[in-house]
Order: C-alpha cells, then sequence, then structure tokens
C-alpha cells in the first residue's frame, strides 16, 4: 500500500514578516498589516509530500496512457527521492501537444497522487507579470501574486502549479510574465521569491512546476534550458476507448445509476474515440440522458451526438 509522507518546511521567515508588519502600520497600509497578520497566525511552516513508493504513479498509468514517457521520467525520479530520504523535486516540466491531448488532465491528476494542491494560472489570459508575482502595495487595488498566495494560503510547500499556454503569455516590457519565470524556475533563485506586494522572500523551491504549451514558438530559449521538454501525442485508438470506459463509469457512479449496463458497446466506443474526454464527459451526459428518457440500460451509437467541425481529426484531451 503506498502512503504519502509529508515533512515540514518553512517557507518565509517570521521575523522578517514582523518587521515588515511594523513598516506597514507606519505606512498605514491596512490591507498589508492584515496580511502580514494572517502570515503570522498561519505560521511559515507548510508540508512538502512524498508518495512512499512510485507505485502511487501507477493509476496515471491508466488515467493519461498517452503520458508514458513523462511518467517513465517520474517514477525514475520519485524512486531517487525514496532512496535517498529527500523530496521529490523534479526539473520543471514542459508539456508540449496539440490541444486537447490533456495536459492539464495530467496536471490535476499529478497533484492528487502526490497527496498535495494544484495552482492554475492561464498564460493566455496574463496581460502582466504581477498575476504571478504580485503588485506593489504602493498601487490601488494591489494584492499578491498567485503564486505568494498558494504557498501562503495553502497547506503545502510543493503545490503542483499548471503554467498553461506559456507561450501565448503577453505583456510590456515593464511588465512581462516571463520575466519572474526566470527566477522561479532556477532551484536556487527560487529559494528568495520575492512577491512585490507581500515585500517578504518567500521560498518557492519546493513548487513543482508543469508548464503547456502546443508550440515551442515564443518560448526564450534560456527559460527552455530550465525546463525538461516532452512532446505529448494524441491517445492511439485502444487508449481513447480506456479513457472512455473510465469517463462512463465515473459518470455512472457520480449519478448513481445503478440500472445502467457498464460496458460500452464496440460502435459507442468508436464515436467516443473520435473526441476529446472533456467532450467525452458531455457527449456521456447527454448520451445517458437519452437512454434513460428512452428506458433503455445500455447506450447505443445514436444516443452519443459527436461534433463533426473539430478539424475532421482525432485528438486527445
Amino acid at each position: 500500500m503506498t502512503i504519502t509522507l509529508a515533512r515540514s518546511h518553512p517557507i518565509y521567515s517570521m521575523k522578517e514578516v514582523e518587521s515588515a508588519q511594523e513598516k506597514a502600520r507606519a505606512l498605514k497600509s491596512p490591507e498589508l498589516e492584515a496580511f502580514y497578520e494572517n502570515m503570522l497566525e498561519l505560521g511559515a511552516e507548510r508540508f512538502v509530500t512524498t508518495p512512499s513508493s512510485t507505485s502511487a504513479l501507477e493509476p496515471l498509468y491508466d488515467d493519461c496512457p498517452n503520458f508514458g514517457e513523462v511518467l517513465d521520467d517520474l517514477k525514475r525520479y520519485l524512486g531517487l527521492a525514496i532512496a535517498g530520504g529527500a523530496s521529490f523535486n523534479v526539473m520543471p516540466v514542459l508539456l508540449l501537444g496539440d490541444p486537447g491531448v490533456g495536459k492539464t488532465h495530467f496536471g490535476k491528476k499529478l497533484a492528487t497522487v502526490l497527496g498535495t494542491e494544484f495552482e492554475f494560472i492561464s498564460m493566455n489570459a496574463l496581460s502582466a507579470g504581477f498575476v504571478i508575482t504580485g503588485s506593489s502595495s504602493t498601487w490601488r487595488g494591489a494584492k499578491c501574486g498567485k503564486v505568494a498566495e498558494r504557498l501562503v494560503r495553502g497547506k503545502f510547500a510543493n503545490p503542483v502549479v499548471l503554467l498553461d499556454e506559456v507561450e501565448k503569455a503577453t505583456g510590456s516590457t515593464q511588465s512581462d510574465p516571463m520575466a519572474a519565470l526566470y527566477q522561479l524556475l532556477e532551484p536556487e533563485t527560487s529559494r528568495a521569491f520575492h512577491d512585490e506586494f507581500i515585500d517578504v522572500d518567500l521560498d518557492a523551491s519546493q513548487v513543482f512546476w508543469v508548464l503547456t504549451a502546443n508550440s515551442l514558438d515564443g518560448i526564450p530559449e534560456a527559460l527552455l534550458s530550465r525546463m525538461a521538454v516532452y512532446e505529448v501525442p494524441s491517445p492511439t485508438p485502444d487508449q481513447a476507448a480506456g479513457i472512455a470506459r473510465r469517463v462512463y463509469v465515473g459518470l455512472l457512479r457520480e449519478l448513481r445509476l445503478q440500472q445502467v449496463d457498464e460496458a460500452l458497446p464496440d460502435n459507442v466506443l468508436a464515436k467516443l474515440s473520435e473526441i476529446s474526454p472533456r467532450e467525452m464527459r458531455k457527449a456521456l451526459l447527454d448520451g445517458l440522458g437519452y437512454a434513460v428518457a428512452a428506458g433503455r440500460t445500455a447506450l447505443i451509437p445514436e444516443d452519443v451526438h459527436v461534433k463533426t467541425d473539430m478539424g475532421k481529426r482525432k485528438i486527445g484531451f
């Protein structure tokens, strides 16, 4: 049996927070003073989790079958961490693949098996770096960035932070969303991550970074050198069928449809293999609605409505 082992790790200095709080009080900044008070109440210690066995990753081979290369490497690195009694802290991972191959889903599942938290940051939606690094407390409406928010308000020092579509990040020369990553993705410099709002160094060295991209265009070479890049293929037809079965069984349990057959006919699976698991869930949910309304205990191909305007190619999730 695999269990999750946890140890305590400080992510900031309580003395630095106390000193910063005094400065905030002198500057008459109640919002910042209250944030520091919250940091003092929460304390500096957070959990760092490590599975007790490499078998913790086995469920991902079924849930994300097209991520075999990534998982094989992670399994070896986890084995090294367990053998040496160290934390499972690997080089930032860049998942490169077409839209829909399952990159975000993989990140969420990885956080689950590691027994830690998950933070999603859409780089496509970023117009400035302060979404990651926070904004100066002197600005109106200033607040901390998402990384600091997760580390301070969360329970873990090693959350999985997924930066989605990193190649689409935009910004000005004064506020480049990529700029903070040069510090955050380096183990040494990330130990003293400086959020502009908090103005107290945070140890972000335990964060498990997962970045996703549809292409390498727009990603600086200096940033790529800080990551392990994996090309993620679309699921094979057999893999897609397996994913559809798991999504279907999960829906039956979620909806408590005990009267519905858990087996999906081959002709239904053939239709489902043409779409992504995001669409699989919607298609299966609708299909179950049609089947139950018709008084049937099994799905038929006509229950599954598949969009045909998706580039006329099979994709993953």
